[in-house]
């Protein structure tokens, strides 16, 4: 089977040999999880897959260094709860039914869910919902094409979520604060993305209010955690919903392909800008 990075490999292995000889196995297993980071409250269990995986069984070796233990996975598989593709070496968690210890309600690929993770944001003109509809129409049918090509252009926000429970938002454009406050253009604010953690098979994001300082470090205030039902899990594809709303995300292989026209447009304004200042002088 196709394992996605040499430390699967390496894991994958130590499991085959676990599921066979518990004198052989690991006791800890740097990279895939910290159980000192477990949120209070959290009964996933958490582990590798191991050889034995089907669509109705899940073998797992747990972190902790138990044997293997197999779960039934058939209703979750009925109800779309076996979120992303399970291969042999894959770090993943399971919520086990209060009723049955040995059925899961729902199985997360963590390995899969870990990566950069995009959506659209579109601009909108400065003071626009002061507007009334009719206003807003109007500015829209009569702005030149031309601005429209130069500032309407749409960005990818999203995090970026990282082994040992780290996460980083995505989709920063760097832009001088004089262009900003000349661009006819707002774009939504960009959260600040610190940290993510699974609670008993929800997704919680956590963020904060940076403060940058004069040294450049950054510290924060305000933290924030956000609760999320993990709708959908896809190689390429994540759904995530508060209950009420929910948000479709598609994954990027490189953090420099994200914004790659908004910063081709922001450094050609930059450009622009700095030849005006000089012909101005």
């Amino acid at each position: 089977m196709k394992l996605k990075t040499w430390m699967a490999v390496v894991c994958a292995v130590m499991g085959l040999m676990a599921c066979g000889d518990k004198a052989k196995q690991p006791t800890k297993r740097k990279g895939y999880l910290n159980e000192e980071l477990r949120i209070k409250g959290d009964s996933t269990v958490y582990g590798l897959a191991c050889e034995g995986c089907n669509d109705s069984t899940i073998v797992l070796l747990p972190t902790d260094g138990r044997d293997p233990v197999p779960y039934d996975i058939i209703d979750a598989h009925r109800n779309g709860r076996v979120l992303g593709d399970i291969q042999i070496g894959d770090w993943i968690g399971i919520v086990v039914n209060k009723q049955d210890k040995h059925m899961a309600d729902e199985v997360v690929n963590l390995d899969e869910l870990k990566g950069i993770w995009c959506y659209i944001v579109m601009p909108q003109m400065r003071d626009y919902k002061k507007m009334s509809k009719k206003l807003q129409q109007r500015m829209m049918r009569d702005m030149p094409d031309s601005i429209k090509q130069t500032y309407l252009i749409p960005r990818e926000y999203g995090f970026w979520l990282r082994r040992q429970w780290a996460a980083q938002s995505v989709g920063y454009v760097s832009e001088q604060s004089a262009l900003e406050q000349e661009s006819p253009v707002v774009y939504p604010q960009l959260s600040f993305f610190t940290g993510w953690h699974i609670w008993n098979g929800q997704l919680i994001v956590e963020s904060a209010t940076p403060v940058f300082s004069k040294d450049n470090t950054i510290t924060t205030i305000n933290p924030r955690k956000d609760t999320c039902i993990i709708v959908y899990l896809g190689r390429d594809s994540l759904v995530l919903s508060d209950g009420i709303d929910s948000r479709s995300y598609y994954r990027k292989r490189s953090i420099n392909d994200v914004n790659v026209k908004a910063r081709y447009i922001a450094e050609k304004l930059k450009k622009e800008a700095l030849k005006k200042a000089m012909r101005q002088e």
